[in-house]
Order: C-alpha cells, then structure tokens, then sequence
C-alpha cells in the first residue's frame, strides 16, 4: 500500500512536468523564468515547495524530538522568515529588474568577476541542499520499501531530471501546486491523528514557550538562534527563491507571494514539530533517528504512512526540482557566459551543439554534472539537516552582504564585495574543520582534531562569519568606494525580456 501511494504521488508529478513542458515552446525565458507570467497561487506555491523539503520536515522532527521545540521548528520559522524579509525588502524590486538569475544582479552591480564568484559559491552551497534532498528519499525508500539507499536516490534523480529537464520553471510551478497539496493534506492528517489517539504532548522543558532554549546555551540556543539566522537572513540570497521571485507577472504580485509562502511554510512546518515532540511519549524516548519513519511504521495506519511518506516525496521533489533548474541556469548563463540569440533573430550559435537559443541547451546539459556531484556527496555523506544549514551559514558569510547593501548603499563596489566574499567564506569554513559539532550534529564531513575549538563554538561560529563578512565589505567600501553605481539600469548584454508566454 505504500509503495503504491508513494508511486502515485510520483507519477502525478511527472505527468504533470512533462505536460506542460509544451509551454517553455523553445524560448530560455520561457524555461528559466516561466517568461514572467506566473500569478500568485504559482508562485506562493513554488516558494512554499522550495521551503518546505525533506530537511524542514524529517531534519525537523528528529531535531524537535532530540532537543525541543526550537531546535526543530527553528528550521520552518527561519525559512518563513525569509520570506517574510523577501517580501518586504527585496522582492519588488529584484522582479522589477527582469533578471533571469540571481548572479545577474551581481554582475549588473559588481562586475564579472563577483559574478562568477557568486555563482560558484551558489552553485556549492546547492549542492549540499539538493544532496540533502536526496538523502531523504534514499532513505525512506530504503527503509518502507526494501530499495538500496543509493538506486533510491538514482530513482529520485531520474524521476526529477525528467520533468524538470524537459519544463523548466513551468514544469516546476505547476507541480509544486500538486506536491503543496499533497504535503498539506498529509501534514493535516498526520497532525490530526497525533491529536486524537494520543493527544498533543511536550515533554518538561521542551516546549514552544520553554524559552531557554533560546537564551540558555546548555541547551543549545546558540544553535537555535544560528539556524534562525542561517537560514532567515543567508536564503536570502537563494537561487530558488529569487528565481520564482522573478518568474512572477508584477512585482506586486512577486511581494504578495513571498508573504503567503511564509504563511505556508509555517502551516506545515510547525505541526511537524508539535508531532515529534509527541512522539517521546508514543515511540518512546530512545528512537533514535528517522522519528517519523519510526511513528509512522510501528504506530499509524497503513493509508496514514502512505499519505505521509507520499507528502514526504513530494517535498523532496519540489525542494530538488527547483535547485537543478537554478544551478543549470548559472552554470550555464553566468558562469560559462552563454546567453540567449534573442529568439533566433540572431545567427545560431555552435554552443553545446545549441540552435537558435544557446542558453536553453545549455542550462539543460549543466544540469547533469551538478546532479552528479549531488548524488555523489549523498552516498558519501548521508545527513540531511546539516546540509542544508551548512549550505546557508556559507550565504551568509559571503554572499547577503554584498546583495543587501549593494541595493541599499551605493558606497560598496566590487572590491568590497570580494572582500565580503574571501573573508566570510574563509572564516566559515576555517571554523567549520576545526570545530567538532555542526549545529549539534557530529562534524562528519571534515573535522581536524584540536583542543581550542570545542563545542561550545558551535552555532556562534555562523555570527563569527557573517561579522566578518559585513565589516569587510564596510571596511572595503569606505577605503575602496564604488566609482560609479551600475545597478539602476541592465546592461544590454545581460537581460533580454523573454518571449510571453502561450496560455
């Protein structure tokens, strides 16, 4: 019964990608951008799918029900209010710019060089979300169906690939609108019978309103308030999320959806944390990891497992979708400098044997080696949170600076980008191998062995960074000013308005 619910749910979603697939009708903007057509319930939609992924809802249950409400719901709530400071401050105007990726915006402001730095940093730190993804789904395909963790993985790829390939950003709105459904419905009902067959329960001190995880750092609010910020301030500068951002009609419509998809996020994420934290008490307090899995194969019903794990899939196809469809986009446009021939006007261009739009073939093939390097660290390095919260501690360090005070101060240029970007990267990751604990996780990716760094770094390392990002990018700007202010106006060369699209 669960393999034929979890099979179901994928299949909707494939036939739905390759459907409208039809849409993207040859033209780059229409692949990369849904040439900027998308109302609000697609794109509140899509931001809601990239939210709401394995890690938001396997990483979180296993946090909640270790450490506490905080340490769980702090991966929903920061990913909400991303979207929340989206919408506010940054929204209106990056789809007003009718850009096609997010880089662009770094080569309009800082030049070439920020460009490819960005992209490179973005493309490594979506490496680990996507590996993440799939760690997930090689898991629970290993563990309720018997598949070997790796071809469970292989399998996700290819059903992804498939239609995200074949529809880009269409393919990938209209089946996160199917996958959000599905995920709702399945987080209700899980709620739901949590509710009436055992009744929500939060064990001592491990409760929403039990503040000291935020406060006391015995029990780990430096990690909390690191994952709230890791995530609320460094997805800032997600390619996911500025790419739906972009794919929206107006910039209005673009700021509306940033606030429904917190809304969102939250609606699912929350309940999550409020079902593990009753599972002390159901599965008892020694489970061990994959909670959910546990409750859900000892504890529910057969169509309640189903539903679940369905929703569970979904997420991990939504959340994986959309980070092979951005990363192929800058691989592709910023990183190898292949842009569109402005709907065959211009000559064809011999570009990855490309006809008369480069940039679309292009984006397309790129997206192979990258999923490769993803597939290759989930079976090298099989976590799930750690993933994706390492991967946005790295935004942070480098990358938001840059973007939210290029838009604001017009001091900073590309020397104290680069600044920003050497020196937030480099203390991150310095403190990342010496450091033994990675938001309360074994370091097992790389750790070398000291006795200075302890674990009681942990979680302040990712204020560290980021303060040494900013003052760098400050120091640079007031000693190395900006000599002309680029970003009012596109450079000819790097945004084309792409054709509309076909109803």
């Amino acid at each position: 019964m669960i393999l034929l619910g979890v099979g179901l749910s994928i299949v909707v979603v494939l036939v739905i990608g390759l459907v409208v697939a039809k849409k993207v009708d040859g033209d780059s903007g229409r692949y990369l951008v849904a040439g900027r057509t998308l109302g609000i319930p697609l794109v509140a939609a899509g931001l809601m799918a990239q939210a709401v992924d394995a890690n938001a809802t396997l990483g979180n249950t296993d946090l909640a029900y270790g450490f506490g409400f905080w340490a769980g719901a702090s991966l929903p709530i920061g990913l909400a209010l991303c979207l929340l400071l989206t919408g506010l401050f940054f929204a209106r105007r990056m789809n007003a710019a009718k850009l096609l990726t997010l880089p662009d915006w770094y080569a309009r402001r800082y030049g070439r060089r920020i460009e490819l730095a960005a992209s490179v940093a973005m493309i490594a730190a979506y490496v680990l979300l996507l590996a993440g993804n799939l760690v997930a789904g090689g898991f629970l395909f290993e563990h309720f169906l018997g598949i070997d963790y790796t071809l469970g993985v292989l399998l996700i790829v290819a059903v992804v690939m498939t239609y995200t390939v074949a529809g880009g950003m269409f393919s990938d709105s209209y089946t996160a609108a199917a996958q959000m459904v599905i995920t709702i419905i399945g987080t209700a009902c899980l709620f739901t019978w949590v509710a009436v067959t055992h009744g929500i329960t939060v064990p001592e001190g491990m409760g929403a309103f039990d503040l000291g995880q935020l406060t006391d750092p015995a029990q780990g609010a430096p990690v909390n308030w690191a994952t709230l910020i890791a995530l609320g301030v460094g997805d800032i500068v997600a390619i996911d999320f500025m790419q739906r951002i972009f794919s929206a009609k107006s910039p209005s419509v673009a700021r509306r959806a940033c606030f429904l998809g917190a809304a969102g996020t939250l609606l699912i994420g929350i309940p999550f944390s409020f079902v593990a934290l009753s599972a002390v008490d159901i599965v008892g307090p020694d489970a061990g990891s994959a909670v959910l899995f546990t409750l859900l194969e000892d504890h529910a019903p057969a169509w309640l497992a189903m539903l679940v794990l369905a929703a569970v899939v979904a997420a991990s196809c939504s959340t994986a979708n959309g980070a092979i469809l951005g990363t192929g986009a800058v691989a592709a446009r910023n990183i190898a400098g292949i842009r569109e021939t402005d709907g065959g006007k211009l000559p064809e261009l011999k570009v990855f044997g490309a006809g008369k739009d480069p940039l679309l073939r292009a984006s397309r093939i790129a997206m192979f080696p990258i999923v490769g390097l993803a597939v290759l660290v989930a079976v090298r390095v099989p976590q799930t949170g750690i993933l994706l919260t390492l991967a946005f501690d790295l935004m942070l360090a480098g990358l938001v600076v840059p973007f939210a005070l290029g838009l604001w101060w017009k001091r900073g240029g590309a020397v104290a980008a680069a600044a920003a970007i050497a020196v937030g990267f480099t203390v991150r990751l310095a403190f990342f191998v010496v450091t033994p604990t990675v938001y309360g996780v074994p370091n097992d990716l790389l750790y070398i062995e000291n006795d200075v760094v302890t674990a009681s770094f942990d979680g302040w390392t990712t204020f560290i960074a980021f303060l040494a990002g900013t003052s760098a990018y400050i120091a640079a700007a007031l000693l190395r000013p900006a000599k002309a202010y680029r970003a009012a106006a596109p450079a000819p060369d790097l945004v084309r308005e792409p054709v509309a699209a076909q109803a």
